[in-house]
């Protein structure tokens, strides 16, 4: 099912409501203006609320799953729709605004 590209500019929480912001988006491929992001680009967690629990606030995250048919740099682009991990909590990112007029499969 197509679901918008995340790009630069997107809005992308932790579980826990932290700001999930990627650290290496790819900048010949530009969405609204902002760089697109890649599967292989790995997320920074800054203000993550986990509290009250032996485990630690997520502090990274990493996109598992992402478009099949399009890709930027060789490598597929994440997707509103996508999957991912926060390290260490393991829980996934919400992606929450994203441009909405580049969809891929």
């Amino acid at each position: 099912m197509p679901a918008p590209i995340l790009h630069l500019g997107a809005t992308v929480l932790c579980t826990h409501a932290g700001q999930a912001v990627p650290l290496a988006p790819f900048p010949r491929v530009l969405l609204s203006g902002q760089p697109a992001v890649m599967l292989t680009s790995p997320y920074a967690v800054a203000g993550c609320a986990l509290t009250g629990t032996p485990n630690p606030p997520c502090a990274t995250a990493q996109w598992i799953a992402g478009a099949v048919r399009v890709m930027a740099g060789g490598a597929p682009v994440v997707t509103m729709a996508g999957q991912s991990v926060c390290v260490p909590t393991g829980t996934p990112l919400m992606p929450v605004v994203a441009q909405a007029r580049v969809l891929a499969t």
